[in-house]
């Protein structure tokens, strides 16, 4: 397909100067990248899920479906970009995250002339890219778990004369060959930091990614590497991304919903406390997680005779389980519980805790890394309300290192340089 330099240049600056305004874009080097790259070369395709779980194209052959795609690709929307052939949750490969998540996290990442960066989870290359245009070739280092994607990038930013190094295989490894680097950006989450990371950031470098102890639970999280360990906040405006994968999607296993303990005499009572609250307060679902574990299963259930759902539930890895309906008798809310613990109660008890400390955001909080533990903690790293994370087992990638492909020389509140040092 064709499209004309002027149609997605004045899309682009259309883009840039959306993020500008909304407080997502301020400095001029990463203004300039996004106004040069385009990103309609790295995402030509966009996929679309259908009621049934299956994926289609957008369709780019007609004057109006090219213009619906280049509407999509440059707004500030995350875009999916491919899936396994296997329907299911878990289905996804890659995806383009919304621009202003990017540039929010490059503006944080604090870049300047002469850092190294390496790039966990290289996707369609379109963060790559922009990278690559603010650094050079030399500079830039991204590793992807799918082989097939990473060829794929690599073609696409060739064509645009970008040549930053490309490497297959698991990002929880880095790149031990090419470190040290002065800057570590994850487009991907993690429940724990790997450590290799750290081993691979140089002393007062800055490594960010989005910690997600469960489905949602958690944030991009931005650390300074100090000689003993790494430390650092919470952006204060919630993100997320795919979690990191070690295997390709077609070889990762399919890891089943926790089912419920059965129990034919299950606890009954209720709660003032809205059903909607881990979600509409995702502070409450991260402190929560920290005691129900990074296996929970959330859906809705019991649908009316409209087919409306009528209850939330919840199944957490050892069977317990909770369902609390989403209607109310002034105020208080059903609530059925079975299996070893109480899933609500825990809720609750999280709730309770967060209003305690005073309703925190996420820019309260932050993460030690040393090499034996981490933990969350509020405030400041020597407060008395910390949260163990588990240490993240050996890393064993079975999938063999393939590159480099190519090479140079071998919110609401913005986010500013240093501001979650």
């Amino acid at each position: 397909m064709t499209v004309l330099a002027e149609d997605w240049q004045c899309r682009a600056r259309q883009l840039a100067q959306g993020l500008i305004a909304a407080g997502k874009l301020w400095s001029a080097p990463w203004q300039e990248a996004l106004c040069a790259v385009p990103r309609h070369e790295l995402v030509p395709d966009v996929l679309r899920r259908d009621p049934d779980g299956s994926w289609h194209r957008l369709d780019t052959t007609t004057p109006q479906g090219q213009q619906d795609w280049l509407e999509q690709v440059y707004s500030n929307k995350a875009l999916l970009t491919a899936a396994a052939d296997c329907p299911g949750p878990q289905s996804l490969r890659s995806s383009s995250s919304m621009p202003g998540l990017m540039t929010r996290m490059l503006e944080a990442l604090d870049v300047h002339d002469g850092h190294r960066v390496l790039e966990i989870g290289t996707g369609t290359g379109y963060n790559t890219a922009l990278l690559t245009h603010r650094l050079g070739d030399a500079n830039v280092f991204s590793v992807e778990i799918e082989p097939d994607l990473l060829e794929l990038a690599q073609q696409r930013l060739a064509r645009l004369g970008y040549h930053p190094t490309l490497v297959a295989g698991d990002g929880a490894a880095g790149l031990a060959e090419h470190a040290p680097f002065d800057r570590i950006i994850a487009t991907c989450a993690v429940p724990a930091l790997p450590w290799t990371w750290v081993q691979q950031t140089s002393p007062g470098g800055v490594i960010l990614t989005d910690l997600k102890t469960a489905r949602g639970a958690g944030s991009l999280v931005r650390l300074t590497r100090y000689p003993d360990r790494a430390e650092g906040r919470f952006d204060s405006t919630y993100a997320a991304f795919m979690d990191l994968r070690h295997h390709p999607a077609a070889h990762t296993p399919q890891h089943p919903r926790p089912r419920r303990q059965p129990n034919s005499h299950p606890e009954q009572r209720t709660t003032t406390l809205d059903p909607r609250t881990p979600w509409n307060c995702l502070v409450v679902w991260f402190l929560a997680s920290f005691t129900l574990g990074p296996d929970i299963a959330v859906g809705y259930g019991r649908p009316d005779q409209n087919g409306n759902p009528t209850v939330t539930c919840l199944t957490v890895g050892d069977g317990s389980w909770a369902e609390v309906t989403l209607t109310h008798d002034q105020g208080n809310h059903h609530v059925r519980e079975g299996g070893p613990r109480r899933v609500w109660r825990i809720i609750e008890d999280a709730h309770a805790l967060w209003i305690t400390l005073g309703a925190p955001g996420w820019g309260r909080f932050g993460l030690t890394v040393t090499t034996d533990h981490q933990r969350v903690w509020l405030d400041t790293p020597t407060s008395t309300h910390t949260w163990p994370l588990a240490l993240p087992g050996p890393l064993t990638p079975d999938i063999p290192r393939v590159g480099p492909v190519t090479g140079g020389s071998t919110s609401p509140t913005p986010l500013r340089p240093g501001q979650l040092a």
